[in-house]
């Protein structure tokens, strides 16, 4: 590695999203979508990991492993289960979780949407209406205030451009649309969300850095691909990155890289080392990705908001962050700010239309016992992050 230490004040932390990890959240469209038949969902979450009721127990261990950061995820359908209509007990929840994570010497990172909207908000439109943006604003005014000073920093939207790709134009996840069209209205709204919601978190909760994060593959074009990777790349980062004008960091999220030829995406070459969701086994992304949003985004500070592996073989978990990790390094030495590096998962989890199968978490959750085993690449990544160096 170009050398063996991270800056000082570099974030180490690890994530969960609500919908994946609390169980019950049947307000939004996320379980009425994993519960249609004619969803290619392979099972529903139905309790989850019971991170709603167990969330003190698993911060706790977080800060015992030696991680000095959690980002979680507030859910929507929760706080404002009609529209309108807040719950100030649900407030109160996160709230506390923002409070134990402080105690405990983690900074918050929270998340506002990540996945999941309110049924009330599918049925008036979901992310094609405009008036979702004003909606969401209002929503994040709200619950910053709520927070307040608690939150280490803020995150406005997960992946907006996977819920437009998937959501609109794949049709896998909610609302199951299949148009292109559609797809880019989406896009439109989400940036119109993501300005409206800094602004209204800044508003209520001054001094709290707030940022978007974003997908981001290492896109790779075989011969001939190159005209195909620039167009694919634009619609599903560039016009994510380009809003990001006047924020305070930038949150990359990667896993692997895609080849891309004349006539779009290409599967791993034969024989190519893949992961429990089926992607190349790739770890060299995320050095790639972090020097493209530095680029493209007039040199953000960048947080790795989400990075890991589904797989079942732990050493291996071990050999993918090591070797990102070193890909972090090369950037820092290059004089790109890199704040943070944030795996994901904590907890294996419910992984959306793939159900509980890909095994992303530090910790192993037994779901009939709800028992939590750290595995060893939680206290291999634990130890990094208290040296602060590999």
């Amino acid at each position: 590695m170009p050398y063996p230490g991270f800056p000082d004040g570099f974030r180490w932390g690890t994530a969960t999203a609500a919908h994946q990890v609390d169980g019950g959240t049947w307000n939004n469209d996320w379980w009425a979508w994993e519960h249609d038949p004619a969803s290619p969902c392979v099972e529903p979450s139905g309790d989850a990991c019971d991170h709603w009721h167990r969330y003190p127990d698993a911060i706790r261990l977080l800060a015992e492993l030696g991680f000095n950061s959690y980002r979680f995820s507030l859910e929507w359908s929760r706080i404002e289960p009609e529209d309108g209509e807040f719950s100030p007990v649900a407030l109160d929840h996160y709230r506390a979780m923002c409070e134990i994570c402080r105690d405990v010497g983690l900074e918050p990172v929270v998340t506002f949407h990540h996945f999941t909207s309110p049924r009330w908000v599918a049925a008036a439109g979901g992310w094609t209406e405009p008036e979702t943006a004003t909606r969401f604003a209002r929503f994040c005014e709200r619950t910053a205030g709520h927070l307040g000073e608690l939150m280490g920093r803020a995150c406005t939207i997960n992946e907006p451009n996977v819920v437009a790709l998937f959501g609109y134009g794949a049709g896998v996840f909610p609302p199951g649309v299949r148009d292109r069209g559609l797809r880019h209205k989406a896009n439109d709204v989400f940036i119109a969300a993501h300005r409206a919601a800094v602004d209204a978190i800044r508003g209520a909760a001054p001094g709290v850095p707030v940022g978007l994060t974003v997908s981001m593959t290492d896109y790779q074009a075989a011969p001939g691909g190159e005209e195909r990777l620039d167009h694919i790349r634009t619609a599903m980062e560039d016009v994510f990155l380009r809003a990001t004008s006047g924020d305070d960091f930038f949150g990359v999220q990667t896993y692997s890289r895609t080849l891309v030829g004349p006539d779009g995406f290409m599967a791993p070459a034969p024989g190519a080392r893949t992961t429990l969701m089926g992607y190349e086994f790739w770890p060299e992304a995320l050095e790639a990705c972090i020097r493209r949003a530095w680029g493209v985004t007039g040199g953000l500070p960048i947080l790795v908001t989400e990075n890991g592996i589904g797989t079942a073989d732990d050493t291996e978990r071990i050999e993918y962050v090591e070797r990102a990790l070193a890909g972090v390094q090369a950037c820092l030495a290059d004089g790109i700010e890199v704040i943070g590096y944030t795996y994901w998962s904590a907890l294996d989890n419910f992984e959306w239309a793939f159900g509980y199968r890909p095994t992303f978490g530090l910790i192993a959750v037994d779901r009939t016992t709800q028992v939590r085993t750290p595995k060893p690449s939680a206290s291999w990544l634990g130890q990094i992050a208290r040296r602060n160096a590999v």
